[in-house]
């Protein structure tokens, strides 16, 4: 995906597109190893963002592969894991309490089980701390999940695109210890090419917390700064 449409995507909240596109016919029909490599198929194109519609994902949950993956399938895992917060964050939106409360349980339930498995599962840490944040639950233990996160995987893009959008918002809430990582990550995100998430990392960020985003910018060399404040007037362009 280009960069300018990622960073015009997370800017509009990360949402799923209720059209459905076709997914491999695979999951539903073919032995479980087969049906494995779809899974793993399904996660490379959801981690590049793809769209896919709420009633997809619902009839890949409930087939019958779905229900007999391992714990310990990493790439099946985490494919099921992003579909079902992605149904969980549909269901808060559309105020659909108890369909929320089904799927979190079910996601919460899922993350236990694939880090009984390995428990250094960085992106299974971050779900369970947005699961306390769309839960509207921000504690120590809450922070600790983070932390865990960022323990586990401190420098992998992928995690860390989707790990500084849902950080970034909270990070005055944030020990000390953990706001500096978040400030680490966004500094590196831009240090390494990826201007457009930071960019929306900033807009995302509370008022207070700018200047010292900005002071982290200034750190950096003259051309990954130019790169940014290009990216984020681009953003304020499409946000007005």
């Amino acid at each position: 995906m280009p960069r300018h449409s990622l960073g015009l995507f997370v800017l509009r909240g990360l949402t799923f597109s209720i059209g459905c596109l076709g997914l491999a016919w695979g999951i539903f029909v073919l032995p479980q190893s087969e049906a494995a490599e779809d899974f793993r198929d399904l996660e490379s194109r959801l981690l590049r963002f793809e769209t896919f519609g709420p009633a997809t994902f619902t009839r890949i949950l409930e087939s019958q592969a779905s229900q007999h993956l391992s714990a310990c399938d990493t790439h099946s895992q985490r494919a099921m894991l992003l579909m079902q917060m992605a149904l969980a964050q549909t269901a808060l939106r559309s105020g659909a309490v108890n369909e929320f409360d089904w799927h979190a349980k079910s996601v919460e339930a899922r993350s236990r089980r694939i880090l009984s498995c390995s428990s250094r599962q960085s992106f299974v840490w971050l779900v369970l701390f947005d699961l306390e944040v769309l839960h509207g639950v921000l504690n120590e233990h809450s922070f600790d999940l983070l932390a865990m996160s960022y323990e586990t995987s401190p420098n992998e893009g992928w995690i860390s695109i989707r790990r500084i959008l849902v950080a970034m918002p909270l990070i005055l809430t944030a020990p000390e210890p953990v706001r500096q990582r978040i400030l680490n990550e966004f500094q590196l995100l831009i240090r390494y090419g990826f201007t457009d998430v930071a960019a929306v990392a900033y807009l995302r960020a509370p008022t207070l917390a700018r200047s010292l985003l900005e002071t982290g910018v200034k750190q950096l060399d003259i051309s990954q700064q130019r790169k940014f404040s290009d990216e984020l007037q681009t953003l304020q362009k499409l946000r007005s």
